[in-house]
């Protein structure tokens, strides 16, 4: 529920109003704008007495949400989130590259990566310490050791770490992660985002191969609940009945998602097509359609890589796609 205050109400008036609402078990975000303060009211409010909210004198008018996603509605918070890690935003009219190999599999290999995507103009470091494998019998990361080798690159390099999570369990182990990652398949894993909830970490949350919008913004919903506001939303395909592409990129979902909600929209091409040649067009569609981030894998040897190199650039391929992408950014007034 959106209730509108009268421009010059009481601040008595609605002071007993805030009260009475929290009185109904409710929680209230309050926006404030240059011309009208916005109370936006989350939990059950279908059995809110609207009469009594109208009879306190300080309200405009009252509107009903009928999405089932309340804080990551745009309607409840109009501007843009932007979402601050370290130095770096995601958000705000910026354009973030986001780059790195699949799987860190040593300290040697990440941080050679790490340079090479920071001088082509990457701004954070992805590497996964913990993967999760259709077989149960191919490569599952390195674990609490990749962590270690990310962190020793970001020391290097000053690159901001994106790696996933897979478990609660994992929890202490991502302290020091700048961003922590739910993949596709933990999208619908609601408890591992409810404790994320509490953390005062950025989420960066991958739409699963086969949910739909409401769903992808239902599980950013769970986040949101606990407290944490800091989420990515990252389109990363869905699976379809194409096989030529390892999944289809719904494209459709950035603007979709922007209208629609006011956080950060991420684009991951690689995982999206799993075909090297494909990320760069993709990239540059992604951007032109609003993304305010691309997500992109990279590895110095992809032909020996332990997971995923059939997918992953070259460090000069990712060169080449950033120059491509800088022309983009520059064409739409991004900062990059």
């Amino acid at each position: 529920m959106i209730v509108v205050l009268k421009q010059n109400a009481q601040q008595e008036s609605v002071k007993e109003l805030l009260e009475w609402i929290e009185e109904q078990n409710i929680k209230i975000n309050v926006i404030r704008g240059d011309q009208k303060t916005v109370l936006a009211l989350v939990g059950d409010t279908a059995r809110v007495d609207t009469d009594q909210i109208y009879s306190r004198g300080c309200v405009e008018s009252i509107s009903r949400i009928q999405e089932p996603y309340k804080e990551a509605n745009r309607k409840f918070h109009p501007d843009d989130t932007i979402i601050k890690v370290g130095t770096e935003q995601i958000g705000g009219g910026t354009l973030k590259v986001v780059a790195g190999p699949c799987s860190v599999e040593s300290e040697e290999q990440v941080t050679e990566i790490a340079k090479l995507v920071k001088a082509s103009g990457a701004t954070f470091l992805r590497g996964g310490a913990f993967k999760p494998r259709t077989s149960p019998y191919a490569f599952q990361g390195l674990h609490a050791t990749g962590l270690t080798y990310l962190k020793k690159a970001r020391e290097v390099t000053g690159l901001p770490i994106v790696s996933e999570i897979m478990s609660i369990d994992h929890l202490d182990l991502f302290s020091d992660v700048d961003v922590i990652q739910v993949g596709a398949r933990n999208m619908q894993n609601f408890e591992l985002l409810k404790e994320l909830g509490h953390c005062d970490k950025p989420i960066l949350l991958k739409r699963g191969l086969a949910n739909t919008i409401e769903e992808f913004l239902m599980s950013a919903e769970y986040v949101m609940a606990g407290g944490n506001r800091n989420v990515i939303l990252c389109e990363r395909g869905v699976r379809t009945f194409e096989t030529m592409t390892r999944n289809t990129l719904d494209l459709s979902a950035v603007p979709l998602l922007k209208h629609l909600t006011h956080l950060p929209v991420m684009v991951d091409p690689s995982h999206a097509t799993g075909i090297p040649y494909l990320v760069e067009p993709l990239s540059l569609a992604a951007v032109a359609c609003g993304a305010d981030a691309i997500m992109i894998e990279v590895h110095n040897d992809p032909k020996h890589a332990l997971c995923d190199g059939a997918q992953a650039l070259t460090p000069d391929q990712f060169d080449h796609t950033m120059k491509a992408i800088r022309r983009q950014a520059a064409f739409q007034n991004l900062v990059l």
